[in-house]
């Protein structure tokens, strides 16, 4: 009989006898503990075995397990005569828990004969979990037909790792049967060449033993631009000794947002002298002619005068309000968004004040109308304050457009669609307008917010109530994770879903120190379901984005091709990161003894704070 082990102060006999013949066998493991994780609170069981053993226990973290612990099992290998001893433990959440410092929490088994003992491999016991936010989810795409497609995602911090799987709306991805995607090490999703098929929603799943997370959906729209049928055949040769061939844009068809195709459609040709039929011409084909053209030059001059008083009337629709010269005059064609060499001293150019219109330089292109892709094209503003404030006394600042005639009508009226419905219902914080194609500008005076709208951004024959409003905070659910803050108001205008054929330009205060280096900045957009979205991330812009953001000292301007709900958000990177705050005090006026209450409030500085009012 092999002694005694003491644990834990009492004596516990967990012995065998063996066989004379193989007293002189070292034990060996037929099982030996595995690694384990706790989900939520249920507890693990570790097992060992071994053989020839007359002793058998478990170590964690150095210390014996008091054999009262144990759950232990003898029987005979029926081939050897050999003893056979099996032991059990189970670890808890709370055991685990206890260990402060350690990496992980492990566990060995000591078997023992009466040649010696043998220890098995280490067993870790870990608690599993898996966090709700995804270090970095997907952000949506417009792309051309055959473009390669990256979609980035970084699932949430867990143990054990989270295995990630791609969803296509709501279908899992199988790059086995559909090779055309390829999921790489690093968890994100390649589309290797666009099809149109390929427009969808796509979401990134991370899942382990304790839980399943998704990310938020991210929309790739697949465009098709415009391609040349072959031409046509040459026409007979007509009276007019001319033929004609043509070409179709159907192969393909411009798709989802997809450029026309470029050039002529329609050829005419000057027939030879041999092709050219010669008919004579008779007085009476004179005259039928002579009655043709006049009916023509009639129909002419009649059209003419209906569009004239057309354009004059829609021109009087904003009479009321100011000269149509001052989005008009001097706007030279550029590209589609600022470049940041090329507007930071541009936009420092103070305006002209004296008068109750401004002249500005420069203009807006939509996308479309790039027909290079050299890729480099942006905003260019030339020789004018197109972007600078105006003073903020002035009321509500409408340049080239019509004060709603019943603000609060308006806003009642919005507030009752779903959207609207946490729009302040005072119109303090609120401007509106209606405009047309000439465009204009909305200000909320004291708040350093203001919508410029250019010329040709609403289509022509369209007229829109535009508003402009800067929202409380308390208002709105914007999610912020980690070291995330708000940089800036939250300001909407709308209504969401409007066309626009050209970006709108939002200005507003920021408080960051506007270094790149200590901040990462995202662009934050509310969709129609209420869930905030990044829609731009500063640094990674990408030329086929609808959004392009600019941050200066003190102001942010945001060129977007669609009206909403937006909001800047930074992330600090170090802790050189500052953000500017404003202390501010308030007391009673008057105080009848010398007893008074001061309230100290701690407030980003931008000029919105004092004009939207704070839950008490």
């Amino acid at each position: 009989m092999l002694g005694m082990i003491l644990a834990g102060g009492s004596e516990h006999v967990a012995t065998a006898t063996l066989p004379a013949s193989f007293n002189d066998l070292l034990p060996h493991f037929l099982i030996e503990p595995d690694d384990e994780y706790i989900v939520k609170n249920k507890p693990v069981t570790l097992t060992c075995r071994s053989t020839p053993a007359t002793q058998i226990y478990f170590k964690c973290n150095g210390e014996w397990v008091h054999q009262d612990d144990h759950l232990i099992e003898r029987t005979v290998d029926p081939a050897t005569a050999l003893p056979i001893m099996q032991v059990k433990i189970d670890i808890s959440r709370q055991q685990v828990e206890k260990i402060f410092g350690l990496d992980d929490y492990w566990c060995q088994c000591v078997a023992w004969s009466t040649t010696g003992t043998q220890k098995s491999q280490k067993a870790y016991v870990r608690i599993a979990y898996l966090r709700k936010n995804f270090e970095e989810e997907p952000i949506g795409k417009e792309v051309a037909l055959d473009q390669e497609v990256l979609l980035r995602c970084h699932p949430p911090e867990g143990v054990p790792p989270a295995e990630v799987e791609w969803q296509k709306n709501d279908d899992v991805i199988d790059p086995v049967t559909d090779p055309n995607f390829l999921v790489t090490v690093d968890h994100n999703l390649i589309i290797k060449q666009a099809r149109l098929a390929d427009t969808a929603n796509y979401t990134c799943v991370a899942k382990n033993i304790v839980a399943r997370r998704k990310s938020s959906s991210a929309t790739v729209l697949v465009y098709v631009d415009g391609g040349w049928t072959e031409w046509t055949k040459w026409s007979a040769c007509g009276a007019d000794c001319s033929m004609w061939r043509s070409r179709a844009c159907t192969q393909p068809s411009p798709g989802t947002g997809g450029k026309d195709c470029q050039g002529i459609d329609l050829q005419s040709l000057n027939c030879t002298s041999q092709q050219c039929p010669q008919t004579a011409r008779g007085v009476e084909d004179v005259a039928l002619y002579v009655g043709i053209v006049a009916v023509a030059l009639c129909l002419t001059l009649l059209l003419t005068v209906v569009v004239l008083v057309y354009r004059r009337k829609k021109e009087g629709l904003d009479a009321d309000v100011a000269d149509s010269s001052i989005l008009t005059t001097g706007f030279q064609p550029m590209g589609i968004k600022p470049s940041k060499p090329e507007t930071s001293h541009l936009l420092t150019i103070q305006p002209d004040l004296t008068t109750t219109t401004s002249s500005y330089q420069g203009t807006l292109r939509a996308r479309h109308d790039d027909t290079t892709n050299t890729g480099t094209t942006k905003f260019s503003l030339t020789n004018g304050p197109l972007l600078d404030p105006l003073p903020n006394g002035s009321h509500h600042t409408l340049h080239n457009g019509k004060l709603t005639s019943d603000p609060a009508e308006f806003m009642t009226r919005l507030s009752s669609q779903t959207y609207f419905k946490t729009l302040p219902h005072d119109v303090t914080n609120t401007s509106y307008g209606t405009f047309n194609f000439l465009g204009g500008r909305l200000t909320i005076p004291n708040t350093g917010i203001s919508l410029l709208i250019p010329p040709e951004a609403i289509p022509r024959g369209k007229i829109y109530e535009i508003y402009l409003t800067a929202q409380r905070k308390e208002d709105l659910s914007l999610p912020l994770a980690g070291c995330q803050t708000l940089l800036s108001p939250i300001v909407s205008c709308g209504p969401p879903g409007v066309v626009l054929t050209r970006p709108v330009i939002l200005s507003m205060d920021q408080c960051s120190d506007a270094c790149p280096e200590n901040w990462a900045v995202r662009l934050k957009k509310q969709n129609y379901e209420g869930v905030w979205e990044d829609v731009l991330m500063m640094g990674e812009e990408l030329f086929s984005e609808p959004y392009y953001c600019q941050v200066e000292a003190e102001t942010c301007r945001v060129f977007s091709e669609h009206l909403g709900r937006f909001s800047l958000v930074g992330e600090s990177l170090n802790m050189a990161a500052a953000k500017r705050l404003r202390l501010v005090l308030f007391s009673d006026s008057y105080c009848s003894t010398l007893e008074y209450n001061i309230r100290v409030y701690c407030m980003d500085d931008t000029q919105d704070v004092f004009k939207i009012p704070c839950a008490a």
